[in-house]
């Protein structure tokens, strides 16, 4: 058994939360689930990023005191667990938890005993969305930031810096070695390419003033605050009492220190903030580095990236309302690539649960619960095996179903360990497809009315029976990731009471054009 921190990046909540963010948290969920069925030690934690520019431009925009506006917004992103079924462990919110003020400043005093902090004048672009400094050649042809299509703001103040140019051999080597794992390979690439560009020292603090007095200030500089970034990475310590009186808590000792396996799930958008100033930090600090970032693309709507500033979002808890927690999730976890962007529309999302839920897994169940009715009223023939046993002998029909339910478990951790969603699912889906070929190749009904005719044994149609009722029980425990609530309906359809199944009942609404 071996230990998981598992944490999602945390949004601004300078407006409500959008598909592009559940993408996420729907795949940290799914990790998290995953592992503890397999009995390893996970604490998944999430959280939303408060002390930000954004934040406060847009309550100025609303007319109202930013820590409404945040307060208000910061519930709609926890309120998340319900209608996607998360289950976090913990959810930090990064104004107004006491831990985390506590250790961020911590965090800050570790970098400056080693010398990393400096006071300097910076003149430079900034780009309030992106919440960063950027140089000329990362604009693009017209001027705007590529990330946000908005111009930078020309910026001339007096901040304190890090000394990120001390750590470049070091990134470099962690992640060569292997102690920094990025996954997918093409992000892990993009990294080492920054890092041979040379890294620069960059600001880590804002005007109190600019910052409209919004934000944690630096220690021992009440004219400072600590620049958002900073301040949202630390998070991923504050949420483990990093900041605790007398030093840091159990919880930190435990799972971060203690973990075998420190996992980042982040956007493509922020990788260099994950892969480069995060580590820097922590090696200037004296911490662990993470072990694995696990990097996803985004998702589009109309090819735009779906985005809360680019008027491009999707409500997820408005689409779970209309189509349901299974078909969101499936969506986002069988259509979303490893590597390259999904442009989302409500057609896709409706053709995939009816092909695949509805059509596919449901009707799948449905037909061998049926069938088990109509031919051994409902009893689970004899001839099946205990839960995690092997197949029946049935003289090797089912041969191509046995091997597909036994190679699943594998290949669902081998992708899941590179964050490969897509490629886990196939591997269910796989067991999908192989029960379907046996019914229509062995054709229970027929099997059934030979038996009756007296031209075969029952042992025939008993061990095909129980090969298919294996196999959706198998299916049901590896979908429990992916699909908890679906999971939980069809281990209940296929769960005998007082030796009887109960009668088959559609398990996925399907939907139709007018839902859509």
């Amino acid at each position: 058994m071996t230990r998981h921190y598992l944490t999602t990046t945390i949004p601004y909540v300078n407006a409500a939360p959008h598909l592009g963010f559940a993408l996420e948290v729907v795949q940290a969920d799914v990790l998290a689930r995953h592992l503890r069925r397999r009995g390893h030690e996970v604490r998944l934690t999430s959280g939303t990023d408060d002390n930000s520019l954004k934040n406060v431009l847009a309550a100025e925009a609303a007319g109202v005191p930013v820590r409404e506006l945040v307060d208000r917004n910061a519930d709609r992103f926890a309120a998340l667990t319900g209608p996607l079924s998360l289950s976090y462990d913990d959810f930090l919110s990064t104004s107004a938890d006491p831990r985390h003020a506590a250790g961020v400043d911590r965090l800050w005093r570790a970098c400056a005993d080693s010398g990393d902090l400096y006071r300097a004048e910076y003149v430079g672009l900034y780009c309030v969305g992106c919440e960063a400094y950027l140089t000329e050649d990362e604009l693009d042809a017209g001027g705007a930031c590529p990330e946000h299509g908005t111009p930078p703001q020309r910026i001339t103040e007096r901040n304190w810096f890090f000394r990120l140019s001390r750590y470049t051999d070091a990134l470099r080597s962690a992640i060569l070695e292997g102690r920094l794992r990025i996954e997918p390979a093409a992000r892990r690439n993009e990294v080492l390419g920054f890092l041979d560009g040379g890294l620069r020292d960059f600001s880590v603090s804002r005007s109190t003033d600019r910052a409209r007095g919004w934000g944690i200030p630096v220690p021992d500089d009440p004219e400072q605050v600590i620049y958002v970034w900073w301040d949202a990475l630390g998070n991923y310590l504050t949420s483990l009492d990093y900041g605790a009186a007398g030093g840091p808590g159990e919880a930190y000792r435990r799972w971060w220190v203690g973990a075998d396996r420190r996992v980042h799930l982040v956007g493509k958008g922020v990788l260099r903030f994950h892969a480069v100033y995060w580590p820097a930090m922590l090696l200037s600090a004296g911490l662990p580095l993470p072990t694995d970032i696990l990097v996803h693309d985004y998702l589009t709507v109309d090819g735009r990236k779906i985005s809360k500033s680019a008027g491009t979002a999707v409500d997820p808890v408005a689409t779970v309302g209309r189509y349901g927690t299974d078909a969101v999730r499936w969506w986002l976890l069988r259509e979303v690539p490893r590597v390259g962007d999904a442009d989302f529309t409500t057609t896709r999302l409706v053709e995939r649960a009816n092909e695949d839920l509805a059509g596919g897994i449901g009707n799948l169940v449905n037909r061998v619960v049926t069938m088990a009715h109509k031919y051994r009223a409902g009893r689970v023939p004899p001839a099946a095996p205990s839960h995690r046993a092997g197949p029946p002998v049935d003289g090797g029909e089912t041969a191509e179903l046995a091997a597909a339910r036994a190679a699943a478990p594998g290949l669902v951790d081998a992708a899941l360990a590179e964050g490969d969603f897509r490629r886990a699912t196939l591997a269910l889906w796989a067991i999908v497809t192989e029960a379907n070929r046996a019914i229509e190749r062995l054709r229970p009904w027929e099997l059934a009315r030979a038996e009756r005719a007296g031209g075969t044994s029952t042992a025939r149609l008993d061990a095909v029976l129980a090969a298919l009722l294996h196999a959706c029980r198998e299916l049901a425990e590896e979908l429990g990731p992916f699909l908890p609530d679906a999971a939980a309906r069809v281990s209940a359809q296929l769960t005998p009471v007082d030796g009887v199944l109960p009668p088959a009942r559609p398990l996925f609404p399907r939907l139709t054009a007018e839902t859509a």
